[in-house]
């Protein structure tokens, strides 16, 4: 670019209104400006192109990723589900009903004892003489008792015949009687000497498996001593207690000649059911709780329970027969109430309102709303409006969310072509600034 004559920048002059001309731009200009010109036309292409696509997958309608189940008719448990603790049917805290020095233990800790077998034994010793002192008792009493009852009919006779008086009989007869009685009484004192002499081995009152040990060889115990020396728990058949809310005591009483079962499962072992009979409905509800104490029988021959353990607890109560079932995921609840969303034959979405019978975590029961075989959504309905376009997809995969052109992928393809145009003009732009910047060096 130059400047006229006439030009007030140029030398000598006049200051008047600058006019401008351009003079032939150089080849190397020339390819700048072609260069320019390039840039700017695919830029505005793009543009173009993009506004083009975001209007055009406005206007297509979404289609939602779902997931979805067929309603069902099958026999479903009526069941009570409950957290419980494992007891023994029978426990015996096996004490001393003597005093004396243990002499020798038959058992170790753990073992199971069948009920009569010795588990310790004490100092026999003082019992066994307190036995034979008690049979000299006896021996002398009883033959003072039988030379008291001959005098006594001796002396019958000789008032008969007033060989004496009346007087004297009655004393022979009363102390007839008494040495009698001592008889009796000492034959009580050998009865019990012998009982303690038995005492002095303690035997197991009840098949069970032993507990911890609290007494050792050589240790003195007394009688009626409040720690037992050891603790027996028969743990076959096995029980287990458990509690439900009160406002489910109808149902077990309605259900109760129906021989309900009790379904329990340990909390390590999530395989494991222990199948039994329920045996005890306690006969008020805890006031503080408001709960009702109940208790099942299972057997246990395996020993898989083990007493003061925590399970999980099903009781079935009955069964219902032809019940109509969908998953309990399917199943939404607002303020109109309880609801699912069925699949027409035209991948639409339809709200249905439904009526629960009863639920738990896998699977509702429904009394009415729903016919069998009817396609309901189990994921993704909070997506969903009247209407909705579906797409069906299989459990465990991820939601795709997308919208037009290829099912679940209309959002990326738009997010993909935004960015290859934003990169085309970025590539552009820098073409054009090269360029720019080498028509400033050829000015230059």
């Amino acid at each position: 670019m130059t400047f006229d004559a006439a030009d007030p920048r140029g030398p000598g002059g006049p200051r008047t209104r600058p006019s401008w001309r351009l003079r032939r731009l150089t080849p190397r200009g020339v390819r700048v400006f072609r260069l320019r010109a390039l840039s700017v036309l695919a830029v505005s292409a793009l543009a173009i192109l993009a506004a083009g696509c975001g209007a055009k997958a406005v206007r297509r309608s979404p289609r939602v990723s779902v997931t979805v189940a067929k309603a069902e008719r099958r026999s479903v448990p009526l069941e009570l589900a409950a957290s419980g603790t494992i007891e023994p049917i029978q426990s015996a805290a096996v004490g001393s009903q003597v005093g004396g020095v243990i002499m020798r233990i038959r058992i170790h800790e753990g073992d199971f004892v069948r009920a009569g077998q010795v588990l310790v034994e004490l100092d026999p010793r003082p019992f066994r003489a307190e036995l034979d002192q008690a049979r000299g008792v006896l021996a002398r009493d009883r033959a003072q008792a039988q030379t008291a009852r001959l005098d006594a009919e001796r002396a019958r006779k000789m008032v008969d015949q007033g060989m004496i008086s009346q007087a004297e009989w009655e004393q022979k007869r009363a102390a007839a009687d008494a040495t009698a009685g001592s008889v009796t009484a000492d034959s009580a004192a050998v009865a019990n000497a012998r009982l303690n002499l038995d005492y002095a081995s303690i035997r197991a009152l009840i098949s069970g498996r032993t507990g911890r040990l609290n007494v050792h060889v050589g240790d003195l115990v007394k009688s009626g001593t409040s720690e037992p020396l050891v603790t027996i728990n028969q743990i076959n058949p096995i029980r287990v207690r458990f509690t439900v809310a009160q406002s489910e005591l109808s149902s077990i009483q309605k259900y109760r000649g129906h021989d309900p079962r009790v379904i329990v499962r340990p909390v390590s072992e999530d395989s494991t059911q222990i199948e039994g009979r329920l045996v005890f409905v306690d006969n008020s509800v805890d006031l503080d709780t408001g709960t009702l104490l109940l208790k099942g029988e299972l057997k246990n021959a395996d020993g898989r329970l083990w007493p003061g353990e925590f399970v999980e607890v099903r009781l079935v109560l009955t069964t219902q027969k032809d019940a109509l079932v969908v998953p309990s995921t399917a199943v939404t609840r607002g303020q109109q109430g309880t609801y699912v969303y069925v699949m027409n034959a035209d991948s639409t979405a339809a709200s249905r309102p439904v009526t629960v019978l009863r639920s738990d975590d896998l699977i509702t029961v429904l009394s009415s709303g729903l016919e069998a075989g009817e396609t309901v959504v189990t994921d993704g309905q909070f997506r969903l409006s009247p209407g909705s376009k579906m797409l069906v997809r299989e459990p465990g995969q991820g939601s795709t969310g997308g919208t037009g052109g290829a099912p679940g992928g209309g959002d990326a393809g738009g997010g993909h072509g935004a960015a290859d145009a934003k990169a085309a003009a970025s590539g552009q732009g820098g073409q054009g600034a090269q360029g720019s910047k080498g028509a400033k060096g050829g000015a230059r």
